[in-house]
């Protein structure tokens, strides 16, 4: 894990390597809070300020995507290729989607000066009524 770091830029903190390995153990969407009380569960005392700071050094340096399902909601998806999302209202829970289940078949031009980077897709479900 310190060297996946360093192979991205980063110190490799004893904070960071703890969280690194939680998120890496296997693919998996979690938020800053579900890091943060799993990282401190195993016995570590990480704050809240560094969880945050070392998820959005990560995100910045795509070690992990951050997937905002709405404005107080991020979770942070350790599955960085291209692929969609379902968010479960209800469960709270985000699932992959393999890019190939969704069809796009026309977007818009970029406006000028700009080129399209990429296109996520989040479909909210939540239980049958």
């Amino acid at each position: 894990m310190i060297e996946r770091l360093r192979a991205h830029g980063i110190m490799p903190t004893q904070q960071r390597v703890d969280i690194a390995c939680l998120l890496f153990a296997r693919p998996q969407h979690l938020s800053a809070d579900q890091v943060l009380e799993a990282v401190n569960a195993g016995g570590a005392h990480v704050s809240k300020a560094t969880v945050y700071n070392t998820l959005g050094l990560f995100a910045r340096k795509g070690l992990v995507r951050e997937v905002v399902v709405d404005p107080t909601k991020t979770f942070y998806d350790s599955n960085t290729t291209p692929h969609h999302h379902f968010y479960n209202v209800d469960t709270g829970t985000l699932m992959d989607i393999d890019e190939g289940e969704v069809a796009i078949e026309h977007l818009p031009r970029a406006p000028e000066g700009t080129e399209t980077e990429g296109v996520e897709v989040i479909i909210r479900v939540r239980s049958q009524r």
